[in-house]
């Protein structure tokens, strides 16, 4: 599936919502039933069936450095929140504007390429604020989900999703699981490693 700009994703939403037939809109019928691009090479957005009913968008978004099970298993609950799941992937500029200087450690092109592969995922969006706000203006997704360690309250977005009737869903955050941990600790066994040979 190929990483969408906000556009392209919004535009892809709104049809998705109209029920465009693959007559009209470029989509074929995939293997699996579902509809694909036909104007895209390569990988292709996963699209729901357009006969059903509308299909729910869900939209969440991270910075997903050094992709984890706990990644795996907030985007795979993410995704049984809807029929469809966008995923917003920071920019490496803005990760650093929000992370510091040494962060990423994975270029932006291969973060989005991890998130797109996994079978949960049906789009994948950079945007390159230091906030998702003008992307979820964009796509105004059904349901917005973010991890339960944000409050309420600051969570971006918030007020565009329910304005318009829809959802905001916090998952709670998987224990044990942390990119700045797994960060410490690759640190830590390079540290011991360079020190044997001193």
């Amino acid at each position: 599936m190929p990483v969408m700009t906000a556009t392209e994703t919004a535009a892809l939403v709104a049809r998705l919502r109209a029920g465009a037939s693959s007559r009209d809109s470029g989509l074929g019928v995939g293997d699996s039933g579902g509809i694909r691009d036909s104007r895209d090479s390569g990988l292709e957005p996963r699209i729901p069936n357009p006969k059903s009913q509308t299909p729910v968008i869900v939209m969440t978004n991270g910075v997903y450095d050094l992709l984890h099970p706990g990644h795996v298993r907030y985007l795979q609950a993410a995704r049984a929140e809807g029929d469809f799941l966008i995923v917003g992937v920071n920019t490496d500029r803005s990760v650093r504007a929000i992370k510091g200087p040494e962060r990423p450690i994975l270029p932006e092109q291969e973060r989005a390429e991890l998130i797109a592969a996994l079978a949960c995922v049906d789009a994948v969006v950079l945007f390159d604020e230091e906030t998702p706000a003008a992307v979820i203006e964009a796509i105004q997704p059904d349901v917005l989900v973010k991890g339960a360690d944000w409050a309420p309250d600051r969570i971006v977005g918030r007020d565009t999703v329910t304005r318009r009737g829809g959802r905001v869903v916090r998952i709670p955050v998987e224990e044990g699981h942390s990119t700045t941990a797994l960060i410490e600790r690759m640190r830590g066994l390079g540290t011991r490693r360079s020190g044997l040979g001193s």
